[in-house]
This record gives structure tokens, sequence and C-alpha cells, in this order.
């Protein structure tokens, strides 16, 4: 059975070098990607250059924690290092924000708390599936979107080829 799945990618460190070479490596891995615009945003949680963040939506087979596996060898692959503080600049970051309608706590917390926190995760997610429901609540993303105070976290379009 096939599991729609959304990722949210972020990068702050060679940004559209390391999100050119994230998509890649998961075109190879998944086959064809859904892709959301990129948004460019400030660094949150500490002082840094400013990310690049988009959302990703594909379909797998693969279980919840194959996925995760998966993810983490492809960030491994791109540079990614696990032991800095959370909040840090980083070559890439991929974040599980839905696995199909599965809420959970354990092995990840599903959905990914970021989307209704951070303008960055929230608004290219509704960009790229306005009309689905977000999982436990009956608000789809385009309503989430419509109620996020705009002042909170500024974010603005980037062109990035991919």
């Amino acid at each position: 059975m096939s599991t729609t799945v959304y990722l949210g990618l972020g990068s702050n460190i060679e940004p559209a070098k390391h999100i050119r070479s994230a998509i890649v490596a998961l075109r190879n891995a998944f086959g064809p990607l859904d892709i959301s615009p990129i948004y460019e945003s400030r660094a949150v949680g500490f002082e840094g250059d400013n990310f690049l963040n988009l959302v990703v939506q594909l379909t797998t087979h693969q279980t919840l924690l194959e996925l995760i596996d998966t993810l983490h060898s492809i960030e491994d692959q791109l540079g990614r290092r696990r032991n800095g503080p959370k909040f840090s600049a980083r070559t890439i970051d991929i974040d599980i924000l839905l696995y199909g309608e599965l809420v959970c706590d354990k092995p990840i917390t599903l959905p990914r708390p970021e989307i209704t926190e951070n303008a960055y995760v929230l608004k290219p997610l509704c960009d790229l599936a306005p009309d689905v429901f977000h999982p436990g609540t009956d608000l789809t993303y385009r309503e989430l979107w419509q109620r996020y105070p705009k002042d909170k976290q500024s974010l603005w379009p980037v062109s990035l080829d991919l």
C-alpha cells in the first residue's frame, strides 16, 4: 500500500545548492515529486543566515521507520551534522510533516507541530495542498493559513530552478 507524504525542506548553508541536491536525491529515491514554491525566511531560534524552505509531496511504499532512515541518509550525504544545537545552521533539513493521515507521538510527532507554528512550513504546505485537511482537525491548510497571524514571521518567495 502506498502512502502520501509531505516533507518540509530547509537550508541556510549554500541553500540553493543543497535544496537542489536534496530534490535530486528525493526524486532518485521516490520518483516524481510535487514541489511547492520556495520561500526565504529569517532563521528561527538563533542568529544566522536566512533559510530557503519548501514542501515536497511524494508517494511511498516505505514504512514510517524506513522513510525516516532514508531521509536521514539523504541528509547525511548532503553534509548534515546532528551533533550541533537544535537551532543552528544546516546544509539540509528534511522533516516529515505528514505521513498519510497518521497521528502519533513516536517515533516522531505527526502531524509535525511546526505546520501550525511556522509560516515557512504552513505557507508552502498550503500552496501545495490547500484543500487537504490537517489530521485531527476539521480545517484545511488554506483555512489554517488564512488564520495564521501574518505578522508573526516574514517570508518571501524566491525563484530557484529545480
